[in-house]
């Protein structure tokens, strides 16, 4: 099962908290105060995945990391509309079809499918699951405390 809650480091500095997360290595971000170094978290975090899209690199596994150095003292959970895009996209990828096979298997045209794959475009929720489902996945959703 992927997570898209990743184990972060906060830690004080001279100018208030750095965020760190062990198994995105280039999400880095600062806040005045813990609060708003969380907040900085999720954005940090989320560009630092996109972007492993933009490289066409897989997704780093929450649980990645290299072994040794401080403790996560928090997890971070990117927006869910992301997650769910960064899902479609990781398991497209690890099916090893292409983009047409894609679109022939969900019903659609190829053009569609690149939207679909395309962390910045917007695609409703019944869609995504559509995708996971051709691809035999599925969306699960749960709910923790804030």
């Amino acid at each position: 099962m992927q997570t898209f809650s990743y184990p972060a480091v906060v830690v004080p500095d001279d100018d208030g908290f750095t965020i760190t997360f062990p198994a995105v290595p280039e999400a880095i971000g600062a806040g005045d105060d813990r609060a708003e170094t969380l907040e900085v978290g999720i954005e940090v975090l989320t560009d630092a995945l996109l972007t492993y899209v933009e490289l066409g690199r897989d997704i780093p596994s929450p649980n990645a990391g290299p072994e040794g150095g401080p403790a996560p003292t928090d997890h971070v959970a990117i927006p869910a509309p992301v997650a769910a895009k960064l899902a479609v996209w990781q398991a497209w990828k690890e099916s090893g079809i292409s983009k047409t096979e894609f679109a022939d298997r969900l019903g659609v045209v190829k053009s569609e499918v690149q939207r679909i794959l395309d962390p910045d475009h917007p695609t409703k929720l019944p869609k995504l699951e559509a995708a996971l489902a051709v691809l035999g996945k599925r969306l699960v959703v749960s709910v923790e405390a804030a």
